[in-house]
């Protein structure tokens, strides 16, 4: 039997990170030979050799989301390479600050989830909606945490910067869909994998360990627990997929009822 992805060249900015490593081998594993990409070339080797390994196909290259020339000559190599663009998902960091109430933010503590959010997505789905425009079909994919469809106290700049990104993709889609070019996102937060203290303390330094976010967020959604990776590993390998090929401009709520919409 193949996979929902079987022919189709993938590529993965951000791969080597949590959410990162579950999608790539997800892709691979459905057929997709994934091109990862990141700042650093030893967490992408490692993350290859782990996909080839296991049958999958991957390649990698040290790539910066944020240096527009960069990502446009990357995308011309893999069209060069493999023949076609048919799948691209931005996945990088973007410095979120959560904790400080607005009021008492900065504006560069604001800005910069908002400006790295938006740049590194809008440089990433422009390389791709252009040559996806020209081959007449693929699929542009992002993700957030549902912030910016809501209002919760103490999200600091995460809701912005969500908003942000979620506004842009869907006017991409309506742009871009009568080529053949679909823009999906999806809804996810506090994935259980991906929830460690280290990670936690980088976005807000006053929160809770790991278990204790996770005991939080399992009170807090209606599955009384957080997403895994593989949830949403495998709603992006569909969404990417022909199997959803009606569905554009809207976003997946992967988040375990954490949030209802």
């Amino acid at each position: 039997m193949t996979g929902m992805l079987e022919g189709k060249n993938a590529i993965i900015y951000g791969a080597a990170g949590g959410i990162g490593r579950g999608v790539s081998h997800a892709f691979a594993r459905e057929g997709a030979q994934v091109f990862l990409t990141g700042r650093s070339i030893e967490p992408l080797d490692a993350l290859a050799t782990e996909i080839t390994d296991t049958g999958g196909s991957a390649r990698v290259a040290v790539v910066d989301a944020f240096d527009e020339a960069a990502v446009d000559a990357h995308v011309s190599t893999v069209v060069a390479e493999a023949g076609s663009l048919d799948v691209s998902f931005n996945l990088i960091s973007r410095g979120d600050v959560q904790g400080t109430a607005l009021v008492d933010m900065t504006v560069e503590e604001l800005m910069r989830a908002v400006d790295e959010g938006l740049r590194s997505n809008f440089i990433t789905a422009r390389a791709a909606a252009r040559q996806m425009s020209s081959q007449g079909s693929g699929v542009v994919l992002h993700l957030n945490s549902a912030s910016g469809a809501g209002a919760l106290a103490g999200m600091g700049s995460t809701g912005p910067a969500d908003a942000a990104v979620e506004s842009f993709m869907r006017y991409l889609a309506a742009e871009v869909g009568a080529n053949g070019v679909r823009v999906c996102g999806i809804w996810t937060a506090g994935v259980r994998e991906t929830l460690t203290t280290e990670k936690i303390a980088e976005v807000d330094p006053t929160r809770f360990g790991a278990e204790q976010v996770i005991e939080m967020i399992s009170q807090m959604s209606v599955l009384n627990r957080p997403p895994v990776l593989a949830e949403v590993a495998e709603t992006a390998a569909f969404l990417a997929s022909d199997r959803a090929a009606g569905i554009t401009g809207s976003m997946t709520n992967v988040t375990a009822g954490l949030v209802l919409r």
